[in-house]
């Protein structure tokens, strides 16, 4: 356990950190340590992980063949070279993940997260194109910086109407709004609606389309599947390119497939990566054709994304990922804790949507009286989760919708364990 009093590092946090750099809970946590799927707090309380550092820790805490892995680099003396200088670790995981892409003549590049990875995709789409033109959907969240929170169509976290880029923002993970139009009904909608978009609002050579094929921050709500690859045919036909942002559905994590953007039949021309394929250490990345990855005109660089401490941990981390399967117990585990969720929630008036996919699924909380979003009722829950010794995430376009997202390395007794523990404090949280 740590020295430190909780309380008294609070105080320090908010004295030294940006107020909007928010945490979780009335009495915010320390997390000391972890193993498997649990961590410890510096008070000595256990928890169930549900929410692994925000996707970030795929496998998990303290996983042998990670840490052996990083121990061995440790021990070369070399943590950074910077890419002026071959690194070998980061040549083979950037094979593996060109293979792994289904993107025909790929090649990577290395950043240290989804924000840099997507500003990188905006970066080569706007150059190819020559147009500074974006398509984005309603509701998305695409990082911190200037571009990626231009992009983001999640009034929560943009900080400023100020924009490198001209963005129009599309239907797509709204389908709740429409209730009168049946699933195919909406998906004419959609493409009709893009046609109209680009017949009215743009000029010519749009870029890009960036979508997440599930929305991280925006409550774990998709667009129905195909639904991309119609907007793809759409766009193909202007030459507009398709970024398909990864960041949080990659590697498996939805079950059934191993990129979210194979659930609507259609290729990205570029694909952003980042959160677990590092397991925690920090590494990001873009994949696109050659033609559009060497189009840049200028030279570049990454000082520190793709240094061979991270490469080493990621190529540790994907390994383990592939020879286990986890997609398949993501697949299996995912349906299970869905439908128990589902069926247990039905009884208990004011929660809304269960929804999800794999290890990446979400429940709506609503006024039992009104039917609108509580997000006063959502942090509710979220404290009863974290009473009873499960950690969950919390997100949606009014902050009303609690987030499940385990490592893929979870158990079925866990599964089991977390989804009980979390249809408990729904149910105290609807006392």
């Amino acid at each position: 356990m740590s020295d430190l009093p909780t309380s008294d590092l609070l105080s320090r946090h908010r004295a030294v950190l940006p107020a909007w750099v928010s945490l979780y809970y009335e009495q915010p946590i320390e997390i000391v340590s972890g193993w498997g799927c649990r961590v410890t707090d510096a008070e000595g309380r256990s928890y169930l992980d549900f929410f692994a550092g925000i996707l970030t820790n795929m496998l998990g805490y303290d996983v042998p063949e990670v840490r052996e892995a990083v121990e061995r680099q440790l021990r070369s003396g070399v943590v950074h070279t910077s890419t002026l200088y071959l690194i070998r670790s980061q040549i083979e995981l950037a094979e593996r993940i060109a293979e792994l892409s289904g993107i025909e003549d790929a090649k990577v590049f290395f950043t240290n997260s989804g924000t840099e990875a997507n500003e990188t995709a905006l970066l080569l789409a706007t150059n190819a194109r020559r147009s500074d033109q974006v398509l984005a959907l309603r509701n998305s969240y695409h990082g911190r910086s200037y571009a990626a929170t231009a992009v983001t169509g999640n009034r929560s976290w943009k900080n400023s109407s100020l924009s490198p880029v001209n963005v129009h923002y599309l239907h797509g993970t709204d389908r709740a709004q429409f209730p009168q139009l049946t699933d195919r009904e909406y998906l004419d909608f959609c493409a009709a609606d893009l046609r109209q978009v680009l017949a009215t609002a743009t000029a010519k050579d749009v870029a890009c389309l960036i979508a997440e094929p599930v929305q991280g921050v925006g409550g774990f709500t998709a667009a129905p599947d195909g639904l991309l690859g119609t907007y793809r045919d759409i766009l193909a036909e202007h030459g507009v390119l398709f970024v398909s942002d990864e960041v949080q559905t990659g590697w498996g994590r939805t079950g059934d497939h191993f990129w979210g953007y194979q659930a609507h039949g259609v290729t990205p021309d570029v694909l952003t990566f980042a959160k677990g394929l590092g397991n925690g250490f920090a590494i990001g990345g873009v994949v696109a054709r050659a033609e559009l990855m060497d189009a840049l005109p200028a030279a570049g660089i990454s000082t520190f994304g793709g240094n061979p401490l991270a490469t080493t941990a990621a190529k540790a981390t994907l390994e383990y990922l592939l020879a286990h399967d986890l997609q398949q117990n993501a697949k299996r585990l995912g349906s299970l804790m869905i439908d128990q969720l589902t069926k247990a929630t039905s009884q208990l008036p004011g929660v809304g949507e269960v929804r999800g996919k794999g290890l990446m699924f979400a429940v709506d909380l609503l006024d039992p009286e009104t039917g609108a979003p509580a997000p006063a009722l959502a942090a509710r829950a979220l404290e009863e989760a974290r009473a009873r010794g499960l950690l969950v995430g919390k997100g949606g376009l009014y902050g009303h919708t609690l987030r499940m997202a385990p490592p893929m390395t979870l158990a079925e007794e866990e599964a089991r364990e977390g989804v009980g523990l979390l249809i408990d404090a729904l149910t105290a949280t609807y006392r």
